[in-house]
């Protein structure tokens, strides 16, 4: 199962022609099950770069009647945005049929992977999606799909960089710390300035492991970030972005500064 990125609606049978066979002429019976548990990524957000292609982990519990056998249905996970799974603007469906270990005469759970490519995706994508689940019969191809069983966060990736100068310095002089904030621009594979955000500027002591904030500021048009400090000790100055609901958290490496 792959994914689909479109303006428009996509069908059931095109989202599931990796798994599923013709249909017969008369409308064939869908499976009669069930969906719960599922879990995408373990609930975590899912975050790509510019050009990433990310695959993740689910898992999920499907019901079904003890006169139905899961040896003649497929079922996978189904990652959307939308109102319905199978009638998304966006979705992702399981790589492959999922993995389903009997539990009893009723329940089975089962494991599956899904793959996301950041080309795939528009930035208008990132955000909160749903979770959902599919099951195919194996001899019709008659389909049975469940929506709303979940969210999970997708992000675009941030980066962040801090420079830290003069080095080394003498105490009570000025040290300014540029950097600079972008993300990731899903369709052309780059990296764009993320400007208008609040980030705060932070400095570790010398020997000690924690950062503390000494100021926040706000990133330029073309992600530019700028501030001044006075030189008390030696430690690392980093710039710290703590993310938005579209777009990851993000830390720059530290740049340690020699304070005489």
């Amino acid at each position: 199962m792959r994914i689909r990125a479109t303006a428009a609606a996509v069908s059931g049978a095109l989202a599931l022609s990796a798994l599923a066979v013709p249909a017969a002429h008369a409308a064939p019976a869908a499976p009669n099950v069930t969906f719960s548990n599922m879990s995408v990524n373990g609930g975590k957000a899912i975050t790509l770069g510019a050009t990433s292609t990310v695959r993740v982990k689910a898992t999920y519990t499907v019901t079904h009647p003890a006169t139905v056998s899961m040896s003649g249905i497929l079922t996978g996970p189904v990652l959307y945005r939308g109102k319905s799974a199978k009638y998304a603007d966006t979705q992702v469906a399981g790589d492959d049929p999922g993995t389903c270990t009997k539990v009893d005469s009723t329940t089975a759970n089962c494991r599956a992977t899904l793959t996301i490519p950041a080309r795939e995706l528009y930035d208008s994508d990132a955000g909160t999606w749903k979770t959902g689940g599919v099951a195919v019969d194996r001899k019709t191809g008659a389909d049975t799909w469940r929506t709303d069983l979940g969210t999970v966060p997708v992000r675009r990736a941030a980066r962040l960089t801090a420079d830290a100068t003069p080095e080394p310095v003498k105490k009570g002089r000025t040290i300014t710390v540029t950097g600079r904030l972008t993300r990731a621009d899903w369709p052309h594979g780059t990296w764009v300035a993320f400007g208008g955000r609040s980030v705060r500027l932070q400095f570790r002591k010398a020997g000690s492991g924690t950062y503390t904030t000494v100021k926040t500021l706000t990133s330029s048009a073309n992600g530019a970030l700028r501030a001044t400090v006075t030189a008390g000790s030696d430690g690392s100055y980093r710039y710290r972005f703590s993310g938005t609901s579209t777009t990851s958290a993000v830390s720059a490496p530290g740049d340690h500064v020699d304070v005489r």
